[in-house]
């Protein structure tokens, strides 16, 4: 399977981030991560559809929108018409097949996210119809957490499971303390797209970065 690298923007420079989307379409990014939280499933605050709308005419790049928030049935056709490519919400916080309904009429792609203390087989009913499924290998809420190792077993009970219902190249994506150290291992559990926020924008030289986490 294709690996795809999504540059989360929670670590970029706020101050111009139009041309942060840009720099991370031109090193070779597979899509931009929005990682929307709303003070209340996790305690910061950080952008809503309106920075998802400011960016859209930046970058051609699909925008994966990560919704870290409570009734997010609120917030969907607000980021459907901001121009997220996908939405991904979590099973904690909703009806997973009433949200995917809904983000669908919309003509974008659905997926669905479990945090690190919830069991991976929470996520398995989601798994006939998302477009992508997310483990949060920290916990949300933060930049910078350290990977969460457990993750990596979680990671190869989900690959198997898509394998087991006839979805083999269903995309598996991981969000958190991925860095060029630990990357293969993700990989090799199972993971085939790769969110990495501080280890992108912190680097020197973000194209090569990016190029090495693609392996």
């Amino acid at each position: 399977m294709k690996i795809k690298i999504a540059p989360s923007i929670l670590a970029s420079d706020f101050s111009k981030v139009g041309e942060e989307v840009k720099r991370l379409e031109a090193a070779g990014a597979d899509l931009v991560h929005c990682d929307v939280m709303d003070g209340n499933f996790v305690p910061p605050i950080t952008f809503g559809a309106q920075m998802v709308k400011a960016i859209r005419p930046h970058t051609r790049l699909p925008l994966d929108c990560h919704l870290m928030v409570l009734h997010p049935e609120t917030h969907i056709e607000d980021f459907a018409r901001a121009g997220a490519d996908n939405i991904t919400v979590h099973v904690e916080t909703c009806d997973i097949p009433a949200l995917f309904r809904q983000i669908s009429s919309y003509g974008i792609k659905k997926s669905a996210v479990i945090n690190p203390e919830t069991p991976v087989e929470k996520i398995f009913p989601a798994a006939e119809e998302a477009d992508m499924l997310l483990l949060m290998s920290v916990h949300p809420g933060w930049g910078g957490q350290k990977f969460i190792p457990e993750t990596l077993k979680k990671l190869e009970t989900l690959k198997n499971y898509c394998v087991k219902i006839g979805r083999p190249d269903l995309d598996i994506e991981v969000d958190g303390g991925v860095t060029e150290e630990n990357v293969k291992e993700i990989i090799a559990a199972g993971a085939n797209v790769i969110v990495a926020g501080s280890t992108v924008f912190r680097s020197p030289d973000m194209a090569a970065t990016i190029g090495r986490l693609h392996g």
